[in-house]
């Protein structure tokens, strides 16, 4: 710490702040501190000073405000400046993103990230281990949901509730897609394309259409939320990949719409389910209403009963905006000698995910002719999973063959059981096709 972040009350004071990364967040952070530094320093009790921002390339384009003569390709040097006082991480990945964060904090200095896969790793433990045993800051609001402070409100707001259940729309890009798909009837690689021209899906969108983001994401709130360690990879994924303008359809004639959902829940006494999936989501419930690039967490409490937080989930400004936050919690904490709370957690026992209870509704194309209602209903019944409703809608083949579209809705049932159910109907011959399987929030 800086001699001029320890001055006496009354004195000027200036926080020295390391910035890792300068892409969309990165320079939009940069933007605001030199924008609003007289209101930034009423706020945080201190003046905050850019002492560098590390970057891979010092001549790719950037925006006018970001100061060309504080670049440097040499991050783990900035870190190690003694003049530093705050380092903020935006440069994403495990490497060299955690080596620098455990230097920093190592050194004794409060850390400031939005950086969700390194969190949701098991570096990620480690490295709230060493800030706490430190004594100092290792802050992310950030890392989830973007500008909506979720994290903040769990760890403090709602620190003596009994949570029962965390469950929301923490990417922006399926939530697009989806919001897209519901409204124009429009297939999935058409809003997907549609997307990345916006600049709402890389050019690469695996890791927002097939879930990985959103477990990322679910993985921290298990932390926060109910204090277990819960690693990202070890999170049941499912995408919207293989939602269909048929399964939203259908979700519509219903009363549902499909959306992908982060759900971290208890189970009994001592498991946590924790999941991500697309899932058809009562009109009425609030979740159905959060449209395009929005995020929304709805919380479930045992006193509190349900709260839910709204926002914007992305973009430069508004994650710069959480970054704000964390670096005047940081920038105070550090004047005070204090940090923010940081409770111990312990390993998570994780329901299998073939215990996990919820309804289903399944769509079978199959043959239409005599028995073949009998030998489908049969297959649900021997695997114990009870069916609430069927429809049944005649089709015609391209091949001018009569079949039928067959849609059940279970009562809550095992998803081992379901799944048992389905590989059984595989066996049947007058089964065409498997269409959509897709759970149900809050069937009984």
């Amino acid at each position: 710490m800086t001699s001029t972040a320890t001055d006496r009350a009354g004195a000027e004071r200036t926080v020295r702040v390391a910035v890792l990364g300068c892409g969309n967040v990165g320079a939009a952070l940069v933007g605001i501190i030199q924008e609003r530094s007289e209101a930034l320093a009423v706020q945080a009790g201190a003046r905050f000073e850019l002492a560098g921002i590390a970057v891979t390339d010092l001549s790719a384009p950037r925006p006018a405000h970001v100061p060309h003569d504080l670049l440097t390709t040499d991050a783990a040097a900035l870190v190690a400046d003694p003049t530093v006082d705050v380092v903020v991480e935006l440069m994403g990945g495990l490497e060299p993103a955690g080596s620098l964060v455990r230097a920093a904090l190592d050194s004794g200095r409060p850390v400031v990230t939005a950086n969700k896969a390194l969190l949701a790793s098991d570096d990620g433990v480690a490295l709230r281990t060493l800030a706490r045993n430190r004594g100092v800051d290792l802050l992310y609001e950030a890392a989830v949901a973007g500008a909506i402070p979720l994290v903040r409100a769990l760890r403090e707001s709602l620190t003596g509730e009994r949570i029962h259940r965390v469950m929301g729309i923490v990417n922006g890009t399926t939530n697009f897609i989806l919001t897209k798909m519901t409204e124009q009837g429009a297939d999935y690689a058409e809003v997907l394309i549609e997307a990345q021209a916006l600049g709402l899906a890389e050019r690469d969108p695996t890791a927002d259409v097939e879930g990985h983001d959103a477990a990322a994401k679910a993985a921290i709130l298990a932390g926060v939320a109910f204090g277990y360690d819960v690693a990202g990879d070890a999170v049941f994924c499912e995408g919207i990949s293989s939602v269909t303008a048929e399964d939203v359809d259908f979700a519509r004639r219903f009363g549902y719409v499909i959306k992908l959902l982060a759900i971290v829940e208890r189970v009994g006494d001592d498991s946590l389910s924790v999941r991500v999936h697309p899932a058809l989501v009562s009109e009425a419930h609030p979740l159905a209403g959060v449209r395009d690039a929005f995020n929304a967490v709805f919380i479930e409490g045992e006193a509190a009963g349900e709260l839910m937080l709204y926002g914007q989930g992305a973009g430069g400004l508004p994650t710069a905006s959480a970054v704000v936050g964390d670096l005047i919690d940081a920038t105070r904490n550090l004047l005070a000698g204090t940090t923010a709370p940081a409770p111990d957690r312990q390993p998570a026992r994780l329901l299998p995910a073939d215990d996990l209870e919820t309804g289903f509704c399944i769509n079978l194309d199959v043959v239409d002719r005599p028995g073949v209602l009998a030998e489908v209903t049969a297959a649900f019944a021997s695997h114990g999973v009870s069916i609430r409703s069927m429809e049944q809608e005649a089709r015609s083949g391209a091949d001018g063959t009569l079949g039928a579209r067959l849609t059940f809705v279970t009562h809550r049932s095992r998803e081992g059981d379901v799944r048992a159910t389905l590989s059984e109907l595989e066996g049947l011959e007058s089964l065409q096709r498997i269409g959509g399987v897709m759970r149900i929030v809050g069937a009984s």
